[in-house]
């Protein structure tokens, strides 16, 4: 099997909606399993402590499924045109698979939803390659050969696939941001099926 790793941290269910759609995407492909894992909150208290198992959702991810994995979908919402506290403070724990090289040479992804359409989306998926080279994967995108990305009016970037939730994060993902997520997920389990293979 091809194990692709979808890590997101979502705080209204939007980016998780979109790492299922990934995950989706991910299944259409022979051979090919998603492995749906969250991050969980930073607490502005030091003092408090967050279960190890999260209420709802996706478990929470442990290093070995970053380890195991064939590809990464990475998701965050847009804070500030930038990637959440909770996922930045997870991917800087990272240093000892750095310096193993488990991630190197491995396809990686990223998607992110936003409260407005110009809020950021952009700059967030550039944020969330940013430890990804640094791991040394491969970072694919969302082609143009994609025709939704060409007619879409919510989300939807060649670095990746975004969603327009709205100021009130109540926008559901509409049909061309759906489209987009799961072409995604399949492109990423075709390509990491082919490096797996070869």
């Amino acid at each position: 099997m091809t194990n692709i790793l979808v890590l997101y941290y979502s705080r209204q269910g939007n980016t998780a909606k979109m790492a299922q759609l990934i995950a989706r995407g991910v299944e259409q492909i022979d051979g090919a399993n998603a492995i749906l894992r969250c991050v969980p909150p930073v607490s502005q208290t030091t003092e408090a402590i967050e279960s190890e198992i999260p209420e709802s959702g996706s478990p929470y991810v442990q290093k070995s499924d970053i380890i195991q994995c064939d590809g990464l979908a990475l998701g965050s919402p847009t804070r500030f045109g930038n990637m959440a506290a909770p996922l930045k403070y997870f991917l800087e724990q990272l240093s000892d698979i750095w310096l193993s090289g488990d991630l190197n040479g491995k396809p990686a992804c990223v998607f992110t939803s936003t409260g407005s359409l110009h809020g950021g989306q952009e700059t967030t998926l550039l944020s969330m390659m940013l430890p990804l080279f640094h791991q040394g994967m491969m970072l694919l995108g969302l082609p143009y050969p994609n025709t939704d990305l060409m007619t879409t009016q919510s989300g939807g970037t060649p670095y990746g696939c975004s969603h327009l939730a709205g100021t009130d994060s109540q926008r559901q993902v509409d049909t061309d941001e759906r489209a987009m997520c799961i072409y995604q997920g399949k492109r990423l389990a075709q390509v990491a099926s082919s490096l797996k293979n070869s």
